[in-house]
């Protein structure tokens, strides 16, 4: 596990570099903003230091490529063409539970499959609904990715278009479901697909937060009911799904909605997706153990009862194992959550709310901003927001055991010497 970790902190390390190479070069950013971009691509987060209006069209697409293959990740592209005897560990060790099929080598090639069948499927419903074929291409394959990139100044809200919204929030909510529900939804098992509790919980989720978003921008705002609900939709959804793409400005929406975007943040999307954040599963877990914890307070002693929760699997044991795992990872990812919300005060000179959310969207590899992050952001802001988007996409513990590793390795080699 260790080696593994720090063979795929190697592996993005070089990809980051690589990703970074053609900004530099070119003259179009600083070294550290490249390197800023080639992060923000790699890990599908989508904050973006560069000013799309005058970035030509090649560069526009080098980054959104970066976040399509960066929402696979190194290890499974590698999978797909070559497999060895460290593979499964390599795979585990970049952030997917699941095997689709018994064979690996299969499970990727069929992931990968699916990935670019909703690509061409939603690049042909864009240009359907009015948008140019480069710009397709670019946003279908940010969608997908859940990153967030966009050819425009303004994002999707550029365009104006409740069809292209429309198909971006579905583009996103497959992007941030679990590679396991959409093979069951590919192979039209509608009803196992439902049932799984990661799903249910997603859309009690957008359910929930949507009418309370939209409640508060038509009152803060003075919207029309319909504007208020569109907004609140997609942009509920984008946070949700940690893509990022934005159908308006944030600085004049009220204290509540955005309270409500940060908290869509953190919680991120599906276990095994492309997202990022706590996780969906995650959070509906930590609900499940904290009202076990209360209902064995109240029920009596000789009271026995055997929690489960439903995976794309079947039913799977929440035992002591699981929630302890469980609630260390969501404790670790809070705690990093503050401490770089604070830095970023002290960084930026920014407003704890305006650092809270700017922070929860590089950890949670979002990309949405509340204005922090743009051509004239300093450098201490932009490597804290670095740290935040490698710990978010590699799950933190990937990283704390790979510079272990490495660490350990390195002083083994000082020690023979």
């Amino acid at each position: 596990m260790q080696r593994g970790s720090l063979t795929v902190l190697f592996a993005w390390g070089w990809g980051v570099l690589v990703g970074a190479l053609p900004f530099v070069m070119s003259g179009q950013l600083t070294f550290v903003q490249a390197l800023f971009e080639a992060v923000s691509g790699w890990t599908t987060t989508g904050l973006s230091v560069m000013d799309v209006s005058v970035t030509p069209h090649i560069f526009l697409f080098h980054r959104s490529f970066m976040q399509f293959c960066g929402g696979l990740g190194f290890v499974m592209m590698m999978v797909m063409l070559v497999q060895d005897k460290q593979s499964m560990n390599l795979y585990n060790a970049e952030g997917h539970p699941d095997k689709l099929m018994p064979n690996l080598k299969k499970t990727a090639q069929t992931i990968c499959l699916m990935y670019n069948g909703f690509l061409l499927v939603g690049t042909v419903a864009y240009i359907i609904a009015g948008m140019g074929l480069f710009d397709s291409i670019n946003h279908t394959m940010c969608a997908l990715s859940t990153g967030g990139f966009s050819t425009k100044l303004n994002s999707i809200g550029e365009y104006n278009s409740f069809p292209i919204e429309i198909i971006t929030i579905v583009l996103m909510l497959i992007g941030t479901t679990n590679f396991a529900v959409l093979l069951l939804l590919v192979r039209r098992k509608w009803r196992q697909a439902i049932r799984v509790s990661e799903v249910k919980f997603m859309f009690l989720l957008l359910l929930i937060f949507v009418p309370v978003t939209a409640i508060s921008l038509i009152s803060g705002l003075d919207m029309g009911f319909g504007e208020g609900f569109r907004r609140a939709l997609f942009d509920v959804s984008s946070a949700l799904s940690t893509t990022g793409y934005s159908s308006m400005s944030y600085t004049s929406w009220p204290p509540l909605a955005i309270g409500v975007l940060i908290l869509m943040m953190l919680v991120g999307g599906g276990i095994g997706s492309t997202a990022g954040g706590i996780k969906i599963s995650r959070v509906y877990l930590m609900l499940r153990i904290t009202m076990q914890n209360i209902r064995k307070r109240l029920l009596p002693p000789r009271n026995v009862e055997t929690p489960y929760y439903i995976r794309a699997q079947g039913k799977t044991t929440i035992d002591a194992t699981l929630a302890v795992d469980t609630t260390g990872f969501v404790a670790c990812y809070l705690s990093l959550f503050i401490l770089g919300a604070l830095l970023l005060t002290v960084t930026a000179g920014c407003s704890l709310t305006e650092a809270m959310f700017e922070f929860a969207s590089a950890l949670g590899t979002v990309g949405l901003s509340i204005g922090l992050t743009t051509p004239t952001t300093g450098t201490a802001t932009l490597i804290v927001e670095m740290f935040g988007m490698i710990l978010g996409r590699l799950e933190i513990f990937i990283v704390l055991i790979g510079v272990y590793s490495g660490i350990s390795i390195l002083k083994q080699k000082i020690g023979k010497k």
